[in-house]
């Protein structure tokens, strides 16, 4: 048996189909039919970028004190096929929610 007998075919990565912003939250449409939504200020606080996150550890160096109650995204816009890219209200520029990212922090539309 060789090396690619024991590699499978990757799991498709879901991928949105729609995203929209409505009262203090994404709700986000994906490809395998389902919907989720996550509050502005929950995915402002989970920023992955490095302002954000010690890069080498990983330990969160955001102070969700810094983040306004009612932050809310200037713009968004796609990067590539895999992401959003936020300009948050409080002047934050730099977190890239690749589709995993978004899809985990997410809970079911309700």
């Amino acid at each position: 048996m060789g090396l690619w007998d024991h590699i499978g075919p990757m799991a498709k990565t879901p991928a949105p189909t729609a995203i929209e912003q409505g009262s203090g939250l994404f709700s986000v449409v994906w490809d395998d039919g389902t919907r989720s939504e996550i509050s502005f200020r929950e995915l402002r606080l989970s920023c992955p970028c490095a302002e954000c996150v010690e890069e080498w550890s990983g330990r969160r160096t955001l102070d969700p004190a810094s983040v306004p109650e009612d932050v809310h995204p200037a713009a968004a816009e796609p990067v590539g096929s895999y992401a959003l890219g936020i300009v948050w209200s409080d002047g934050h520029s730099s977190g890239i929610y690749s589709w995993p990212t978004l899809r985990a922090l997410g809970r079911p539309a309700t």
